[in-house]
């Protein structure tokens, strides 16, 4: 009779835990995420769904399971979903007197006129950014003639004097193929150590087309604003990549500056006197130029081809004064088509009255000015 009894509850306490092992199981696999601790809390992006932390309540026991899928907004909600205004331009523009390159920082929002593909634009904002330098020097460091190491090593020198403790650096250099002789630094012990490496080059190309595409190509993973000093004489040997290849590449990276820097204007001068310059090598070296000067133009920098070495720190301090200080105008643009086209821009300053803008000095005569930004950039598209 024990015996019976004894099977009886074995029997009986069996039934009972098949019956609570699934109910345990469940409530381990359906219960909810654990509230945010902290009201504040959501996502970091401001494109995802919207969290909506709940109050907290002193010792409240966690939810039942739910029996539909959570719902992500509040009901009053309707599940409507925030969409976030990306379609706004900005556009980087430097005012500097032609005559001492002095930033002209004392005009509003009123005296801008942005215009994309010839339609003038409603200007939403107007601000001047001060902010440290992230650039890369791109060096041409190749043997083909000594006077043209000699100004690339002085205008790199010249530059790297310049830099503020909060500036980050990095140093590439280019012949037959690019070499990164440092990566960003704010340290100017490090940019200085491997300047000096730069003794004796090994090769005589100077394959400029592919040196600035890979560095255009690096510095699409940095973000904000970048700019490149771009050391060399301008010359292209034997680069896989051409010139509209690189003019497009220039075109399609946003946010990249570049200030071009002409070397040996003065072995080039001497020559000509000399008569020892050909026609043929006339018209490379003017080519030359000419891409340098596109480079910089496309991008809203400048391009300089210094004579003598004396002027180079006007140069550097132009240069500098453009890089830390600019004016951002914001704008939404009325072609909202995502087609992945080039917007042409352009820029002017007006009066009160729409009437070009003069400036004027201390004694009333009139200042020359240089309006300085992209020459335009590249629509979005429907996948971006």
């Amino acid at each position: 009779m024990g015996m019976r009894l004894q099977t009886k509850r074995l029997i009986a306490a069996a039934v009972a835990l098949s019956w609570f092992l699934p109910v345990c199981s469940h409530a381990q696999t359906s219960n909810p995420p654990a509230p945010p601790t902290d009201d504040s809390s959501g996502p970091a992006v401001d494109n995802g769904p919207i969290v909506i932390p709940k109050k907290k309540t002193a010792d409240e026991p966690p939810p039942p399971a739910p029996e539909e899928p959570v719902v992500k907004n509040p009901p009053e909600l309707n599940n409507f979903a925030i969409r976030v205004d990306t379609s706004l331009v900005n556009v980087d523009v430097s005012v500097l007197l032609d005559k001492n390159k002095q930033f002209v920082d004392n005009l509003t929002a009123k005296n801008f006129v942005v215009y994309e593909d010839g339609v003038p634009q409603a200007i939403r904002d107007v601000k001047i950014t001060q902010t440290p330098i992230t650039a890369v020097m791109l060096l041409e460091f190749a043997a083909t003639s000594y006077p043209f190491i000699y100004d690339m090593r002085n205008s790199a020198d010249e530059f790297f004097q310049q830099l503020r403790p909060d500036d980050y650096i990095a140093v590439l250099t280019y012949d037959i193929r690019t070499h990164i002789l440092t990566d960003f630094t704010s340290d100017k012990n490090t940019v200085e150590d491997s300047l000096n490496t730069l003794t004796m080059p090994s090769f005589s190309e100077t394959n400029l087309f592919d040196a600035l595409y890979e560095t255009l190509d690096r510095l699409t993973r940095v973000e904000g604003r970048k700019d490149i000093i771009l050391i060399g004489s301008g010359r292209d040997s034997m680069s896989r990549v051409n010139l509209d290849q690189i003019y497009a590449k220039v075109k399609a990276t946003p946010n990249v500056t570049i200030y071009s820097i002409g070397t040996g204007q003065f072995a080039r001068t001497m020559a000509e006197g000399e008569g020892r310059m050909g026609p043929i090598s006339d018209i490379d070296y003017l080519q030359a130029d000419n891409q340098m000067s596109s480079f910089a133009r496309m991008t809203g920098g400048q391009a300089f081809f210094p004579l003598f070495q004396g002027a180079l720190p006007d140069v550097f301090k132009a240069i500098n004064q453009q890089m830390r200080s600019e004016y951002v105008i914001t704008y939404k643009p009325t072609n909202m088509a995502l087609d992945g086209t080039y917007r042409r821009l352009k820029v002017e300053l007006v009066d009160d009255e729409g009437h070009p803008l003069v400036l004027m000095d201390e004694k009333a005569r009139p200042l020359k000015y240089s309006i300085i930004a992209r020459d335009g950039y590249t629509a979005k598209r429907q996948v971006e």
